[in-house]
C-alpha cells in the first residue's frame, strides 16, 4: 500500500514508518522538521519537507492509499501559552491535509490523537465514552480533529481512525525520543543518569496513591506501531473509529524512577516539588476496545524493560 506519513520525522511517527516499510508497504514522509529529524526518517522512506498547509501538491503527486497523521505541536503548556500556534498547525494544518486527501481521492486515515482529549476523568480507565472536557488548548485541537474526521467519515466516506494515548516511551528499529524541549519524565529521568541534569524534580508526593506519586499510563513506541498498522485496514468507508492504547494499569512516578535507577545504575537524586494544578492522582486508559475490536496486545509490559530500551539509545 502507498502510505502517507505526516509528522513521519518525529519520535512517534519515524518509528511507524519502520514498522510500514518492514510490512512492505510504499512510504512517503512528509515533514516540516520543525521537532522533528531528517535524519530519524527510515531507510527506505521518501521524505518531503513540507507543512500540513502545504500538503496539497505532494499528496496530489504521491496518491497515497493511506495517510498516517502524526504531524502536531504537542507540548501542553507552550499551548496555554500560544494557543494560536496550536489551533493553526493542528486545526487548520489538518483540515488543509484532510482536503489535500479529498482532492487526491485517498479516504484512509490513522489520526495520532491523544488522551488529554478527556481532561480529568470522572473514572479511571478510562474508557471511549468517557466525557470530553479537555483542561488544554492541545487537548482541544486534537478533539476537534476528531470532530472533524467524523464529519469527514459521514459527509465524504473517509475510513477513518483516531488512536487515544497517554506517554509513549521506549525505542524500536533503532529510534527513540529527541525532543529539543523534552517533558516526558522517562527521558527527563535518564538525563539525569547521563548528568545532562543535576536531579528529577517530582511534583507532588501526598497523593492518594500506593507511594503518594501520581500514577500515569505507559506504552512502548513498538506496541504503538503495531495498534497503528491494525488500525490501518480497520475502518470501511463512512466510519470513524476511536481507539485508546493503555497499559491498562499504570505507573507511578516513584516507580519510574526505581526503574531508571535499576537500569542505569545511577541513583537519581530526586526533589520533591508541590504539585502541578490540575495534575490528577490517576490517569490510564482502557483499552479493552481495540484489544476486542482489532486483537491488538502490547508485547512490552514490564516498566524495566521499556526504559531499558530507551537507554540503550542515549547512553554516554
Amino acid at each position: 500500500m502507498r502510505v502517507l506519513v505526516a509528522g513521519g520525522a518525529g519520535y512517534i511517527g519515524s518509528v511507524v514508518t519502520a514498522a510500514l516499510l518492514a510490512d512492505g508497504h510504499e512510504v512517503t514522509v512528509l515533514d516540516d522538521l520543525s521537532t522533528g529529524h531528517a535524519d530519524a526518517v527510515p531507510d527506505g522512506a521518501t521524505l518531503v519537507e513540507a507543512s500540513l498547509h502545504d500538503s496539497a501538491p505532494v499528496l496530489a503527486d504521491v496518491r497515497p492509499e493511506a495517510v498516517l497523521h502524526f504531524a502536531a505541536k504537542s507540548l501542553v503548556g507552550a499551548s496555554q501559552q500560544r494557543p494560536e500556534e496550536y489551533w493553526d498547525t493542528n486545526v487548520c494544518g489538518s483540515l488543509a491535509l484532510l482536503e489535500a486527501m479529498r482532492a487526491a481521492g485517498c479516504r484512509r486515515i490513522v489520526f495520532s490523537s491523544t488522551a488529554a482529549t478527556y481532561g480529568e476523568p470522572d473514572e479511571v480507565p478510562i474508557r471511549e465514552d468517557a466525557p470530553a472536557r479537555p483542561t488544554n488548548t492541545y487537548g482541544a485541537t486534537k478533539l476537534a480533529v476528531d470532530a472533524m474526521l467524523t464529519s469527514y467519515a459521514a459527509a465524504h466516506g473517509f475510513a477513518a481512525v483516531s488512536l487515544r494515548y497517554f506517554n509513549v516511551a521506549g525505542a524500536a528499529f533503532g529510534l527513540g525520543e529527541r525532543h529539543a524541549t523534552e517533558t516526558h519524565l522517562i527521558p527527563i529521568a535518564l538525563q539525569v543518569a547521563t548528568g545532562e541534569r543535576a536531579a528529577l524534580t517530582i511534583y507532588g508526593k501526598d497523593y492518594p496513591t500506593p507511594d503518594g506519586t501520581c500514577i500515569r499510563d505507559y506504552i512502548h513506541v513498538g506496541d504503538l506501531a503495531d495498534a497503528h498498522l491494525l488500525a490501518l485496514q480497520a475502518p470501511t468507508p463512512g466510519e470513524h473509529r476511536i481507539y485508546n492504547l493503555g497499559n491498562g494499569t499504570g505507573f507511578s512516578v516513584q516507580q519510574v524512577v526505581d526503574a531508571v535507577r535499576e537500569v542505569t545504575g545511577h541513583p537519581i537524586p530526586v526533589e520533591v516539588g508541590a504539585r502541578r494544578a490540575g495534575d490528577p492522582a490517576r490517569l490510564v486508559a482502557s483499552s479493552e476496545r481495540i484489544r476486542a475490536d482489532l486483537g491488538w496486545t502490547p508485547r512490552h509490559t514490564d516498566l524495566a524493560a521499556i526504559v531499558r530500551d530507551a537507554w540503550s539509545l542515549v547512553r554516554v
